[in-house]
């Protein structure tokens, strides 16, 4: 391919963002799609680069009829491009749903127990990208009919996480809303002989229901159940005196689905949004709900297999249309802490700074540390939505988070553990070091050197004599009786690489900020550029560190979370 028409296919990229997004294109969207366009350009990045930005200022100067015009020219010209191009996006594709030719609705259905975390974020990005591909609704339905795992702040958090996520909702729904609604079907459900209401002692029933015996209150009549029905509604009953039961095969083979409980009485505490004493349990209101709401297909764990099956027990009594159902295998997620209960204990105990602690599995603790929605969509669209059990790897969501961050992020010196070192043999000058390798447009920072410079002790600790400061020039330390001193050792990158001389990065005595890198491991102290202070909530990249997310600058200091190499 001739360097003109890597020109042209630049544009025709440039162009088509543009258009996408009824604005200015995005540099590292367009930079991104010429290098998965064409993998062999990748070691001239930096050349491709300036031709994105050159694109990019050639389409501000363009007028909608000039883009049209030349956009129609480019997508003819290139239009096998444009072929492989939705092959392999095809080849991406999650597997289609059956009966989806008119549409879908689907659901994602949290309980508002605290924050959301990778967990959730499989199931709501999974059926988010079903609903975009084929239209329809997307429901956001907050489970919340068992006080006791209600948080009230969960309410918000949700709703956030959902937001960052960039979940393309078009309803909300929230169960508690919708009691009477559930009262009006379990008594349907009564009337047609469905259930009965059950006071045995739960570990009575555990045991008649083990040896495939029917509890003495299955003999009930409707009219019976009924008056009862009307006690608990009415709060004559105390928790755990009574529930309502479905009534299935005494025998069932699986001892899960034999009359199990529909709704119970729940004294306290008390829910955050309703006076009520009498809830249904899950699988009831699932089932009520996704009816009522014409949800058509429904994707979750294989672990809610039970739960399907008890649910179709309940759509057949009432002879609804079953929804479609497909679960995809648990995925195992090392590393950080994501149960609800345990992270709420360790905020309490002090173990964690909050729901965003970055040791934590939350969504706001990934968002916190520097990791993009965009990567996690990626990631889970990546894993699917196969039956079989998977570990989910930290190393693949990290590399899909660096090729988004990785082309936009400034660079910058950090210095852990600095150590300060007078060098003999200079004068005063300006190293010039870039903003952004892939992009020398975006401009260089100016590192002022004196004579004194801090580098990482740990670079003393290697006993390594001959070093480069990075975009400065080389030095050959000397220790003697424990005092640390250096001297010039010329300008040339190319003896320092045959040397195979370490090349690490420095900080001038007189002008630095102090900055606290927090890590998974631990906390890190250090200095960094003072340019830094202008990346506030953005990605940056600390050269030889890593990516990091500047959180904040106070009292004189800057706050930086640890992102991945």
């Amino acid at each position: 391919m001739t360097d003109e028409e890597i020109s042209e296919q630049v544009l025709w990229i440039a162009l088509e963002n543009a258009k996408k997004h009824s604005g200015p294109p995005n540099k590292g969207a367009v930079l991104g799609a010429v290098l998965a366009m064409h993998p062999d350009l990748k070691p001239k990045a930096k050349e491709i680069s300036s031709l994105v930005s050159l694109s990019l200022k050639t389409v501000e100067l363009m007028d909608e009829s000039e883009k049209n015009e030349k956009l129609g020219y480019l997508d003819n010209k290139f239009s096998k491009n444009r072929i492989s191009k939705s092959v392999k996006e095809k080849e991406r594709r999650l597997p289609q749903l059956p009966f989806s030719e008119k549409g879908v609705v689907m659901r994602f259905a949290p309980n508002p127990s605290g924050p959301l975390h990778l967990g959730h974020a499989r199931a709501a990005l999974l059926n988010d990208e079903y609903v975009r591909e084929y239209g329809g609704k997307y429901i956001l339905r907050i489970e919340d009919t068992d006080p006791k795992r209600v948080d009230p702040d969960a309410y918000r958090t949700v709703l956030e996480d959902i937001d960052w996520l960039g979940l393309q909702i078009t309803d909300v729904v929230y169960q508690s809303s919708r009691l009477s609604l559930y009262y009006e079907n379990a008594r349907q459900l009564i009337e047609i002989g469905g259930a009965y209401a059950c006071t045995c002692d739960n570990e009575e029933f555990r045991l008649l229901k083990g040896r495939k015996e029917v509890c003495p209150c299955r003999s009930q009549s409707e009219k019976e159940t009924l008056d009862l029905w009307d006690k608990m509604e009415e709060g004559f009953f105390k928790e755990g005196e009574i529930s309502l039961r479905l009534r299935t095969q005494i025998d069932h083979p699986d001892p899960a689905m034999r009359d199990f409980p529909l709704f119970r009485i729940l004294n306290s505490p008390s829910h955050p949004r309703v006076e009520a004493h009498l809830y249904p349990l899950m699988n009831f209101s699932v089932s009520v709900d996704d009816h009522y709401l014409g949800v058509t297909h429904v994707i979750r764990g294989k672990d809610h297999i039970a739960n399907t099956c008890r649910q179709k027990f309940i759509f057949d009594y009432f002879g609804w249309q079953i929804p479609y159902y497909r679960h995809y295998g648990r995925m195992g997620i090392e590393g950080v802490v994501l149960s609800t209960s345990d992270i709420r204990k360790g905020i309490n105990e002090g173990r964690y700074t909050d729901w965003d602690d970055i040791r934590l599995g939350t969504l706001r603790a990934l968002g916190r540390r520097g990791i993009t929605p965009a990567a996690v969509r990626r990631a889970v669209l990546e894993i699917g939505i196969g039956e079989t059990d998977i570990q989910f790897s930290w190393e693949n969501l990290f590399a899909k988070n660096k090729e988004i961050i990785d082309p936009v992020s400034h660079r910058y010196f950090f210095v852990p553990d600095p150590v300060a070192v007078k060098i003999s043999g200079t004068k005063p000058t300006i190293a010039k070091a870039s903003l952004q390798p892939s992009d020398p447009l975006q401009g260089s920072r100016n590192i002022a050197f004196h004579d004194t410079v801090y580098i990482p002790s740990v670079e003393l600790n290697r006993k390594i004599e001959y070093l480069r400061l990075k975009d400065l020039f080389n030095i050959l330390i000397k220790i003697e009786d424990g005092t640390i001193s250096a001297e010039y050792a010329g300008n040339s990158l190319e003896e320092a690489r045959s040397k195979k001389a370490p090349i690490i990065q420095w900080l001038p005595y007189e002008e630095n900020v102090p900055c606290t890198l927090l890590t998974p491991e631990g906390v890190v102290k250090g200095l960094c550029e003072q340019g830094v202070l202008n990346e506030t909530g953005k990605e940056v990249q600390f050269e030889r560190v890593g990516f990091v997310k500047i959180d904040k600058f106070d009292k004189g200091e800057i706050t930086a979370y640890f992102t991945h190499r």
